[in-house]
């Protein structure tokens, strides 16, 4: 999507786990963009109707209260003065650290095939994104927020791969996991993204595939500007 800012849209979507939002950070640090972490936008709807007791019954939620909540949920990013990385935001709390809980994420997949939240949450993306400059990830940026991105790059790691970074990042945040039920969500994650009739997760035909299952970060961003410097190069941009 050409716009005046001669800046581009990068679209990173993928399985769970794979590392999109390090990788994305990265890119969006070395280009001086904009990162929006979409996965975050819909870890906090989760959260609050957790809160709210929506999940009481099971797994899956009650999506009609979940629907009329909608009005209520508002989904932001503040920029800690601190650390200088940005926080997700639920109303004026913010909460980085509770949306990344095990509950959230035995959840969160069911929120996404809601398609009111889908709708709600792809509306305040695009708006995020219409200047340029920005790298988004997620489940369905290169096919339904953004699918005139310039670049696309799917990401894919092997299941027992993902599961046990999964489980170090729950570790290292003073968390108790076992790696099969860690194992076991990201399989049931794979399920429901894939499966839902909402915007499932599939890769672009015009995306780049990138299995990281063998690739440190630095691999990575290493990757990153071979594949597409000359694209990157070509449109000016500060990158």
């Amino acid at each position: 999507m050409k716009n005046n800012t001669g800046k581009l849209i990068v679209a990173i979507d993928g399985h769970s786990s794979t590392g999109k939002s390090t990788f994305a950070k990265l890119i969006a640090r070395e280009l001086n963009y904009i990162y929006v972490d979409t996965g975050a936008m819909y870890r906090a709807v989760t959260l609050q109707c957790i809160e709210k007791g929506f999940f009481d019954k099971g797994d899956e939620p009650q999506t009609e209260p979940i629907i009329k909540e909608l009005d209520h949920i508002h989904v932001s990013f503040r920029r800690n003065s601190e650390t200088g990385v940005n926080e997700t935001c639920l109303g004026n709390r913010v909460v980085e650290k509770e949306i990344r809980t095990m509950a959230v994420s035995a959840h969160v997949s069911y929120i996404s095939t809601i398609r009111e939240v889908r709708e709600k949450m792809v509306m305040l993306q695009r708006e995020i994104g219409e200047g340029g400059g920005v790298v988004m990830d997620g489940r369905d940026i290169g096919t339904v927020v953004y699918p005139e991105a310039e670049i696309k790059i799917f990401m894919t790691a092997e299941e027992e791969v993902r599961a046990e970074r999964r489980r170090k990042e729950l570790e290292e945040k003073g968390m108790d996991t076992d790696f099969e039920k860690v194992l076991e969500n990201i399989r049931k994650r794979d399920r429901i993204d894939s499966g839902r009739e909402v915007s499932p997760l599939k890769k672009a035909e015009d995306a780049v595939l990138l299995d990281n299952s063998d690739m440190t970060i630095d691999d990575q961003m290493k990757w990153f500007f071979e594949t597409f410097r000359e694209l990157i190069d070509e449109t000016g941009n500060e990158g």
